[in-house]
C-alpha cells in the first residue's frame, strides 16, 4: 500500500530538521575554533552564524555537553573544548599539514625576513592555517591565522587554484565570482600567469602595497594539499628579488610534499583513481 504524501512529509521533516541542527552545530564549532586564544562571545557567534542568540546558546550548550566547546567563566567567551583537541590530535598525523610544514615556514621566515603563510583549500575557499613573521621591521597584515578567503584570493589561494586541473579551476573561479566582485577579471589574469610561471604572484590585489608570492604543496597525485606563501611590502617584492623567494618556496614546498607523501602508502594509480 502506498504512503500518502502527508505521511511521507511527516516522517521526513524531523530528519531534515535534525540534519539542519547538525550542520548548524558543526558550523558553530568551526566559528568557535577560529576565535583563537581570545575566544568569541555569544553575540559575535550569533552574528557570524546568522542565527538568533537563543538558537546559538542552545547549540553551544549541546556542544559543551559533548566537551567540544567550553566557556571561560571570567570572560564568558567560548573556546574549543578538550574533546575537540583530542579529536584533532588523532587526525594530526594524517591531516596535520601544519605539523609537517611548520619547520619549512620557520626556515623561510628566517631566510627571507618576511611573513610566511600556510594556506589550505576548503570547499570554494582557502584557509590560512598559520603565519610566521620574519624579522624585517615593516610587515604586512593582510592575512591572519584563521582567515578564510574565496578561492584565488591571495598568493597562497592562487597557487592552490593554479595547481588544479584547468576546467576545475576555471569553474571554481566562476563559482566565487559573486564574492570577488570587481576583482574577478584580475584574478583570472593572475591565474593564467600562475599556470605559466609555476607560482602565484599577488601584486597588491587585496591590500595596496602588500604583495605576495605563493607555491603549491602537492600530494603524490598532483593535487594541491596547500600552499606556502610569502608576503611583504612592494619594495621587497621587486623583480630582482622574486626569483630568490620563489626558489626558497619551491624548495620548502617539495620538502613538505615529501613528508605528506609518506603518509599515504597507496600506489599512485590507486590514489589517482580515488580522487578522480
Amino acid at each position: 500500500m502506498s504512503r500518502s504524501p502527508d505521511r511521507v512529509r511527516t516522517q521526513t521533516e524531523p530528519a531534515q530538521a535534525g540534519a539542519q541542527a547538525v550542520v548548524r552545530a558543526l558550523s558553530l564549532l568551526s566559528l568557535v575554533g577560529r576565535g583563537g586564544n581570545e575566544g568569541l562571545g555569544l553575540s559575535q557567534l550569533a552574528e557570524d552564524a546568522g542565527l538568533t542568540r537563543p538558537t546559538v546558546r542552545r547549540l553551544l550548550l549541546a556542544l559543551g555537553a559533548a566537551r567540544m566547546v567550553e566557556q571561560d567563566r571570567r570572560t564568558r567567551r567560548y573556546h574549543l573544548g578538550p574533546e575537540a583537541y583530542l579529536l584533532c590530535s588523532f587526525a594530526q598525523d594524517r591531516h596535520g599539514i601544519l605539523t609537517h610544514a611548520r619547520d619549512a615556514m620557520l626556515r623561510l621566515a628566517q631566510e627571507t625576513g618576511d611573513t610566511v603563510f600556510l594556506t589550505v583549500p576548503q570547499d570554494d575557499h582557502s584557509l590560512c592555517l598559520d603565519r610566521i613573521e620574519g624579522d624585517f621591521p615593516i610587515r604586512t597584515h593582510a592575512l591572519k591565522r584563521g582567515d578564510r578567503k574565496p578561492a584565488g584570493v591571495g598568493a597562497g589561494g592562487m597557487a592552490i587554484l593554479a595547481a588544479l586541473p584547468v576546467p576545475e579551476a576555471d569553474a571554481l573561479l566562476r563559482r566565487v565570482a559573486h564574492l570577488t566582485g570587481n576583482l574577478g577579471p584580475l584574478l583570472a589574469q593572475d591565474l593564467h600567469r600562475a599556470r605559466d610561471l609555476g607560482h602565484a604572484l599577488n601584486p597588491g590585489r587585496i591590500v595596496p602595497g602588500s604583495w605576495g608570492i605563493g607555491v603549491a604543496i602537492l600530494w603524490p597525485d598532483g593535487r594541491p594539499a596547500g600552499a606556502l606563501s610569502i608576503a611583504a611590502i612592494e619594495d621587497r617584492m621587486r623583480r630582482d628579488r622574486q626569483p630568490m623567494l620563489v626558489a626558497a618556496l619551491e624548495r620548502e614546498a617539495r620538502e613538505v610534499a615529501a613528508r605528506l607523501a609518506a603518509l599515504d602508502p597507496r600506489p599512485l594509480s590507486e590514489t589517482k583513481r580515488n580522487t578522480a
